[in-house]
C-alpha cells in the first residue's frame, strides 16, 4: 500500500520564510501600515487573505486585499533567480522516494514561484505531485490541502507522514489524522510546533535525514 511523504516548501525545504516576511513587510509600509516583522513571520505559512486579517485584523479595510497580495508577489518574485534551498532538501526528498515513498508537496505557491522553488530544492524526480491552495477552498491550518495531497498520493491518512515549519503546518496536519514532523529551520520555536501537533521536530531537513532510521518516515 502507499505511504505519502508530504512536505510543506517555505521554511521547510526552501530557506524563503524571511524572504517572504520583507516583502510583506514592505507591501504593509507601502499600503500605510506600520507592523512588526515578528508579527508577520508568526502569519507566514498562511494564505495571503487569512495572513493579512491576521496581521491588521478583521476590521481593516479588506478591500485593499488584493493589492496588499499583488505587491507581496512582485516583491517576492525579485527573489525568484535565487531562491535558497535547504541543507539536503533535495537530498532527503529523493531519498525518501527510493525507499518507496510517493512524495507530494503541499503548498501555496503556484506559477512561476512554484517553479522556482522547485529548481531551487532540485528534485524533481522525486516529486510525484503538488497540491496548491488554489486546488482546495481553504488553505491551512484546514487540513484540506493536506487531505487533498493524500489524494493525489493515493495514500491513507494512516500511512502517511506531513512535514512542515509552522504551526498552521501541524494543526493542518493534525486535523487530516497524519503524523506530523516540525522542522525548526522555518524560525517557529519547537515548543510551539509540539503543542500545534508535531510528533516529532527535527533542526532542518539534513537532521531529518540523517535521523530517518528513528523518524515517523522511517
Amino acid at each position: 500500500m502507499t505511504r505519502a511523504a508530504v512536505f510543506d516548501v517555505d521554511g521547510t525545504l526552501a530557506d524563503t520564510n524571511h524572504l517572504h516576511v520583507t516583502a510583506w513587510w514592505e507591501a504593509f509600509r507601502q499600503a500605510g501600515h506600520q507592523v512588526p516583522m515578528h508579527a508577520v513571520h508568526r502569519a507566514v505559512g498562511l494564505p495571503s487573505t487569512d495572513l493579512i486579517a491576521h496581521v491588521l485584523g478583521e476590521d481593516r479595510d479588506a478591500s485593499r486585499d488584493a493589492e496588499l497580495s499583488a505587491a507581496h508577489k512582485t516583491l517576492y518574485g525579485q527573489y525568484f533567480d535565487r531562491l535558497p534551498a535547504l541543507p539536503d532538501a533535495g537530498r532527503l526528498l529523493e531519498r525518501l522516494h527510493d525507499d518507496g515513498w510517493t512524495v507530494v508537496l503541499a503548498t501555496s505557491a503556484g506559477g512561476a514561484e512554484l517553479g522556482a522553488l522547485r529548481r531551487a530544492i532540485d528534485a524533481d524526480r522525486a516529486i510525484s505531485a503538488t497540491a496548491s491552495a488554489d486546488d482546495v477552498d481553504e488553505g491551512k491550518p484546514a487540513p484540506e490541502p493536506v487531505e487533498h495531497a493524500l489524494e493525489l498520493a493515493g495514500a491513507p491518512a494512516e500511512r502517511a507522514v506531513f512535514v512542515g515549519d509552522t504551526v498552521w503546518d501541524m494543526r493542518a496536519g493534525a486535523r487530516a489524522g497524519v503524523r506530523c514532523v516540525g522542522l525548526l529551520c522555518g524560525g517557529i520555536p519547537r515548543a510551539d510546533l509540539t503543542e500545534a501537533g508535531a510528533d516529532v521536530v527535527y533542526d532542518d531537513p539534513a537532521h531529518l535525514l540523517a535521523s530517518l532510521a528513528d523518524s515517523p518516515l522511517a
